[in-house]
């Protein structure tokens, strides 16, 4: 019986799983995405996140974890160098998991895990997001309120100064 267990075997043994496991995150820190199916995107995902974290504290010991996970140099170096640099902001949620649809020679379903701050087309849009200061419910109250007046009077002068410069173009 397996009452209470959550891990996904993915129909292996537990010394293969886990060099499956190594190797897709060795991968995955290499080339920044990689499609796979989707059970093993979602067991990578419980995998990989907790590395990305412990690689945000660039200390020896934080280096040997990790490095008894994937025993992997070059993925060692860049999970905690470039990568670490990337995320250092973000508080969790480094993977992003989009499915794909099904493989044709076996019907397995496809997905594509990929880091999220690597992503530019998503990056884009989200830089424009955070330049708004993310407010707390508790302190939106008060900044609502000293901030309307100054808002509509920063934004009427910038009005007439549009006024202005077409005015003087037909000249």
């Amino acid at each position: 019986m397996r009452h209470g267990d959550k891990q996904n075997n993915l129909g292996r043994k537990k010394a293969h799983r886990e060099a499956l496991l190594s190797n897709l995150t060795c991968q995955l820190i290499e080339h920044k995405r990689i499609v796979t199916t989707l059970a093993k995107a979602k067991a990578l995902r419980v995998y990989a996140e907790p590395l990305i974290t412990k690689a945000k504290e660039n200390t020896t010991h934080q280096r040997r974890v990790v490095f008894s996970y994937l025993q992997d140099k070059e993925a060692i170096k860049e999970l905690f160098g470039i990568v670490a640099e990337k995320v250092a902001g973000r508080p969790g949620g480094y993977t992003r998991v989009i499915k794909l649809g099904i493989r044709p020679g076996d019907a397995a379903e496809t997905a594509m895990i990929e880091l999220v701050d690597f992503n530019e087309i998503y990056g884009k849009a989200n830089q424009e997001k955070k330049e708004t200061a993310k407010r707390t419910r508790r302190a939106g109250g008060a900044k609502k309120k000293a901030d309307t007046p100054v808002a509509e009077a920063t934004e009427a002068p910038a009005a007439d100064t549009a006024a202005e410069t077409t005015e003087q173009q037909p000249s």
